[in-house]
């Protein structure tokens, strides 16, 4: 790895350095941002750090934790006569049970993509004729755009708007993942753009009730770089704490008027992740005051029975418990022109990851 290509070459050398004078055998971090996943495979991160460090890739791209029933119910929506269903990209080749929204399109379906909830509105104010359906995916990051659109269609009267919520809180699914027996974990590289919203404290349980400690990291190589150091310092001096590296983006106690718009338009809710299943208070869904823009509520749609694709991995790449290079299906049958699970479409997805930077 050439440490010459990083902004700061130096304090990777000596964060480089400062983590092969560490006492400590073989340890298990994982990374549960997406984005932290394509930063580390882009800069072949793993090749430059001991070979007792080992880094997994977790729950941290939204649309490849979304189940494949709240798949095969957003297809449902999107077949409804009249609806025109706004989604994100990322969604838009993500395989349900027998389809997926790009074939919808095809056949005859409404489907568009937009680039902000606040397109999908702006679709119903110059569309009345047409019910617009926004597919609300991702985790705290994007969830208060979300409630933001849904407060001000509330308050301008907009009947022809509502949203599908499937949005996901992450502090619930960690500590599910801390839990699970079959994944081995000793610290976590904890997600930078979620960790802008709810900040660091959400996390602290993780260290005082399960002894996993965790740091907050940006997006430059370096950035994880040091993050990983911290860890392996903590794990060096059996201290697990919670600890913020991207200090330039992320406060203790997060953006508080974001916060507080999730909390006004959502609830918590139990929620069901590809992967680790049904997870109490990990999901959002729409209160009842703003009951009116909910999708399923206005539409109840027949959705057909959920078939789970056979061979397949995904469930067990979003856990740690298996990286992408172990499924049968991968590079052979399940590449980005033909993918058979989420994990190969979102460019967030760790399957993309490793298939794009040839990661074994």
């Amino acid at each position: 790895m050439n440490l010459d290509l990083f902004k700061d070459p130096e304090l990777a050398r000596d964060l480089l350095d400062g983590i092969a004078s560490l006492d400590i055998g073989e340890v298990n971090l994982m990374e549960v941002c997406g984005t932290h996943t394509a930063a580390i495979g882009k800069s072949g991160l793993r090749s430059a750090l001991p070979a007792n460090v080992h880094l997994l890739s977790g729950p941290g791209c939204p649309v490849c934790v979304t189940s494949n029933a709240d798949i095969d119910t957003i297809i449902a929506l999107a077949k409804i006569e009249g609806v025109t269903l706004a989604t994100f990209g990322d969604m838009v080749r993500v395989p349900g049970s027998s389809t997926t929204l790009q074939e919808c399109k095809a056949q005859g379906s409404d489907v568009q993509v937009v680039y902000s909830p606040l397109d999908a509105l702006d679709l119903a104010r110059r569309n009345p004729e047409s019910q617009i359906v926004f597919v609300g995916v991702g985790f705290e990051t994007t969830a208060p755009l979300v409630a933001v659109t849904i407060k001000r269609a509330f308050d301008e009267g907009i009947p022809n708007f509502s949203v599908i919520c499937v949005h996901k809180n992450m502090p619930h699914a960690l500590e599910a993942l801390v839990r699970d027996p079959q994944v081995n974990l000793d610290a976590l590289i904890l997600p930078g753009h979620v960790s802008t919203i709810i900040g660091s404290e959400p996390y602290e349980f993780l260290a005082r009730e399960y002894g996993i400690g965790g740091v907050v990291t940006g997006f430059e190589t370096v950035d994880i770089l040091q993050g990983i150091a911290m860890l392996l310092h903590q794990i060096a001096s059996g201290e697990p704490k919670i600890e913020i590296a991207y200090v330039r983006g992320v406060a203790p106690e997060g953006n508080k008027v974001a916060m507080a718009m999730i909390d006004e338009v959502f609830e918590e809710c139990e929620s069901v992740w590809r992967g680790l299943g049904p997870i109490d208070r990990s999901g959002y869904r729409i209160r009842s005051k703003y009951a009116e823009f909910d999708a399923l509520e206005r539409f109840a749609p027949e959705v057909e029975e959920t078939i789970e694709h056979a061979g397949c991995r995904c469930a067990e790449v979003l856990r740690g418990a298996m990286p992408p290079s172990k499924c049968p299906l991968f590079r052979k049958v399940c590449t980005p022109s033909n993918p058979v699970g989420p994990c190969m479409v979102s460019s967030e997805g760790s399957c993309s990851a490793y298939y794009k930077y040839q990661i074994d």
